[in-house]
């Protein structure tokens, strides 16, 4: 039922998030060229009057034309947002932002939010009714009952586009999906379970109303709102509770719930005791799924009813009801058809398809994040939020669903091919980094920022630790670190972990061990006392070698060169290792790895080749299959020039070894990422255009990077430092908290080593 995280945050750090560099979470931009007059001539006059007459003569051909096909509407009044009540249309747009970012982020849709001013169910249902030509489906979210399936009743009767009512369908739908699968595994049948659902608003009628369809007898679920039992002849009973009005004695939910199969929470924190489940039947499949705080915890459950299934709305327990699970892939499935409609078959079939995949094994990447323990069972019968495989399984059974109940206007003749072009719609890296984080979080490390006196640092830091993601160690004056928090609005400050080398009590032991293994290099005891006094990142790195700290974070407030020469004081390559630095180019649907961005300035055959065994290493972490370019401004030996036998030798070095990775060079960054200059080349051994751009030397890798950083913003991760001892990241000096937490993660949970 959840959508949002269940970590906490302080209100500052939310407000900073949504008003940093652009406000709020979502922007347009042109999916054409417009750079030149004949581009702005072709986009709007008069090149558009062909679309325009296209469209005019067949209106299907506007989602040949236009973004409609891929463009949804997120549409409330603030009546019943999230949990938090009637706030207002307005102060429902943060909401519907993040609602259009995770149809982005998840199915690839397009969305748009809009919040209407207004309770009048009729003034909504026409302002949505007008808006039919511009959109390929609506999805209403935060809408109160009863007025809401009015609204979505009318509006479906209405339009001819798919129209959901996320708040009602989305929770049913995985809802239904774990009932299914928690029926498998305590060996009952749909039609005989004896279900109670807790709760009567939208979530919970049409949670009933799915199960039902499901096949769930009538007969055998019984309704409780505020005032207990809804059963047959009760007064003050609305339409749509009465349909679901039970002819049973039971008038109170204890009295329901005895022998009762499954007990469907969607009402309120603490509405379900433990004695009243210790009265159900064996093996209690029970779904508390109130937010943020269920009907009944797990281990309440577990302490009287060890046999039974749970399933909560929360991210922090096991099989969490989240509708994110639902609404992308289902809007996604129905826009791809052209569906009129997103029926009842559609639903059903979405339904079984989640349920499906959970009793799939799963993959390593997700099972990397969630623990290998999480294959199907009591623990897991949702899947996982993140499982790469939800886009193109719940997307193709909606479209199938679609055609095969008759509101599909542009059937899929290949569903097969249909599902590549699924898988091909997102980047892997976004999937895999987010396994990463939920990695980090089942094994939280000690970070060690060594600048905490600098505010982008200390909320990096402050994330990490109320996300769950690691025990932040902050390197600074003690006070003053301290008045930093509370400006951040920490209202725990002393829970921090400060680290000062005023006052620290591993200064003699730092001491030692740095002297240990500099005096050999001209320094004297005094001069490497004054260093661990002194210098924030050479205190900062000995608290990651004498085990205070698993990972070390700096390099906001000193250039790259200067970080790493104090870091190496303290910390060593891995032996045999070649320290070096990758940058990351995230596109929509491609990621580019680029090494080494960082440290040497021109490298042997030897390092060259090492660089490409440990970039492709990191490629394959993030979930791609390497292809590597060795770059240079020749491609196989045209023009002729200096600086290539080093790159012809790494080459040479891999054709020995057989790394088990493509691998080609030398070529110019045409060459190895355009297809069509690709096909110039037939012998190439790259089977597609390369991810892994190992570059010649530092002057051009730099260079490549830093533009790239400067053009691409926030497509561009790193750089990232691969080859130390120890988890060390060196961050730019221009780098963002959300910068420095991704780069905090990636090395507490091992990715980049």
């Amino acid at each position: 039922m959840a959508e949002e995280s269940n970590s906490s945050f302080t209100t500052r750090e939310a407000l900073f998030y949504h008003e940093t560099g652009r406000p709020g979470k979502i922007e347009i931009i042109p999916s054409k060229p417009v750079a030149t007059q004949r581009d702005l001539s072709l986009a709007y006059s008069p090149g558009v009057a062909a679309p325009v007459e296209a469209i005019a003569r067949d209106p299907l051909a506007a989602w040949e034309y236009t973004a409609k096909g891929n463009l949804v509407a997120v549409i409330t009044n603030g009546t019943a947002i999230l949990g938090m009540g009637n706030l207002g249309a307005l102060a429902a747009k943060p909401v519907m932002e993040g609602k259009a970012v995770l149809f982005k982020r998840f199915a690839d849709v397009d969305s748009i939010d809009i919040e209407l001013a207004t309770e009048d169910p009729q003034a909504i249902i026409e302002a949505v009714a007008l808006m039919e030509p511009t959109f390929g489906g609506i999805n209403l979210e935060d809408i109160g009952a009863p007025e809401c399936f009015v609204i979505e009743q009318a509006l479906r009767e209405r339009m001819k586009i798919p129209v959901m009512h996320d708040d009602q369908h989305g929770t049913a739908i995985i809802t239904a999906a774990g009932l299914i699968n928690a029926c498998y595994l305590t060996k009952r049948d749909l039609a005989d379970v004896k279900v109670v659902v807790n709760g009567a608003g939208a979530a919970a009628i049409a949670c009933t109303a799915l199960i039902k369809a499901l096949g769930v007898h009538n007969d055998n679920v019984i309704m409780c709102d505020r005032k207990g039992v809804i059963y047959r002849g009760r007064d003050n009973v609305d339409q749509w509770k009465s349909a679901h009005a039970a002819d049973t004695d039971a008038r109170t939910l204890e009295q329901a719930l005895a022998g009762a199969d499954v007990f469907l929470g969607l009402s309120a924190a603490g509405a379900l005791k433990p004695e009243w489940v210790e009265k159900m039947a064996k093996q209690p499949i029970i779904f508390a799924m109130a937010n943020p705080d269920p009907e009944i915890t797990p281990d309440a459950v577990k302490a009287v009813r060890p046999d039974a299934i749970i399933a909560t709305g929360r991210s922090d327990y096991p099989n969490q009801v989240n509708n994110v699970l639902g609404f992308p892939f289902i809007f996604r499935g129905a826009l791809d058809v052209r569906a009129t409609a997103i029926n009842e078959e559609m639903k059903i079939a979405a339904a079984h398809a989640i349920a499906a995949l959970a009793r799939e094994r799963v993959p390593d990447e997700v099972a990397a994040a969630y623990g290998v323990d999480h294959q199907f069972g009591r623990d897991y019968i949702i899947p996982a939020p993140f499982d790469p495989r939800l886009l193109e399984t719940v997307s193709s059974a909606v479209a199938k669903a679609a055609m095969d109940s008759g509101v599909a206007q542009k059937p899929i003749a290949d569903f097969e091919t249909y599902r590549m072009s699924l898988r091909a719609r997102l980047n892997p890296t976004t999937s895999i980094l987010t396994t990463v984080y939920e990695e980090a979080k089942r094994a939280p490390k000690r970070v060690v920022f060594a600048e905490a006196e600098e505010l982008t640092v200390l909320r990096a830091a402050i994330q990490l630790r109320d996300f769950g993601y690691g025990t932040p160690v902050l390197v600074g004056r003690t006070q003053a670190v301290k008045d930093k928090l509370r400006e951040l609005g920490v209202a725990d400050p002393d829970d921090f972990s400060i680290q000062n080398s005023a006052d620290s009590e591993h200064i003699a032991a730092m001491t030692e061990y740095l002297y240990l293994r500099l005096q050999r290099r001209g320094y004297t005891k005094r001069d490497v006392r004054r260093m661990v006094n002194q210098d924030r990142n050479v205190f900062a790195s000995l608290l990651v070698a004498l085990g205070h700290g698993d990972a070390l974070i700096t390099g906001l407030t000193r250039t790259f060169a200067q970080s790493m020469r104090e870091v190496s004081r303290v910390l060593d390559p891995k032996p045999g290792m070649l320290p070096f630095g990758i940058h990351l180019m995230i596109g929509k649907n491609y990621t580019v790895f680029l090494a080494d961005t960082t440290i040497n300035e021109r490298p042997s055959a030897e390092g060259l080749a090492q660089i490409a065994r440990e970039t492709a290493r990191v490629s394959r972490s993030l979930g791609h299959e390497p292809r590597v370019a060795f770059l240079s401004y020749s491609t196989f030996g045209n023009p002729p020039g200096r600086w290539l036998e080093n790159i012809r030798d790494a080459v040479a070095i891999l054709d020995r070894e057989d790394p088990g990775f493509e691998y080609e060079g030398e070529m110019a960054p045409d060459a190895a990422l355009n297809p069509q200059v690709m096909a110039l080349y037939p012998f190439s051994r790259l089977s597609g255009p390369a991810n892994v751009l190992v570059m010649p030397g530092l002057q051009s890798a730099n260079l490549s990077a830093k533009l790239l950083r400067e053009l691409a913003g926030n497509a561009v991760i790193g750089p990232m430092l691969i080859g130390m001892e120890k988890p060390v990241q060196i961050a730019p000096m221009t780098a963002s908290a959300s910068d420095l937490l991704t780069l905090a993660v990636l090395a507490s949970a091992g990715v980049v080593s």
